[in-house]
């Protein structure tokens, strides 16, 4: 990779983390979309949700056909990544993934267990039936 290439790839990463910075600054990212946490850092680009580091463990161990974990400053983006995470976000994940959930459904802790059995976004058992998963268009500035 000659220099020019490796400068264009840093002012590009430079540009996702802007917009995932942004993102992080939406009142329901600044949560953890599965425990509630303060302050995610990760993120399952995927499902285009925001994670803690305790559920973004517990999601790398679902296996990367449910979840695709990434960090949101420390790993590189690609555009379609970060388009996704434009796409989705917290609140539209649980509008969508918990749209059938039943009243009086509590949010499980981190450390309760099977945490993950109970996940709405990882088991889709309260999907909203209409639901049809996006595929993003990369905008032209990114």
């Amino acid at each position: 990779m000659s220099l020019k290439e490796k400068e264009r790839a840093k002012e590009q990463q430079d540009k996702f983390q802007a917009i995932l910075s942004a993102l992080l600054k939406d009142e329901d990212n600044k949560y953890c979309v599965d425990c509630d946490a303060k302050g995610p850092r990760w993120a399952s680009w995927n499902l285009g949700i925001f994670l803690c580091i305790r559920c973004a463990g517990i999601h790398r161990n679902l296996g990367v056909h449910i979840s695709r974990v990434k960090s949101v400053n420390l790993d590189t983006w690609t555009a379609e990544q970060v388009a996704m995470m434009q796409e989705i976000g917290n609140s539209r994940a649980r509008a969508v993934y918990e749209a059938n959930i039943p009243d009086g459904f509590r949010r499980p802790q981190s450390d309760s267990y099977p945490f993950f059995e109970i996940l709405p976004h990882t088991q889709k058992k309260y999907i909203a039936r209409e639901w049809i998963p996006p595929t993003p268009k990369v905008p032209k500035e990114v």
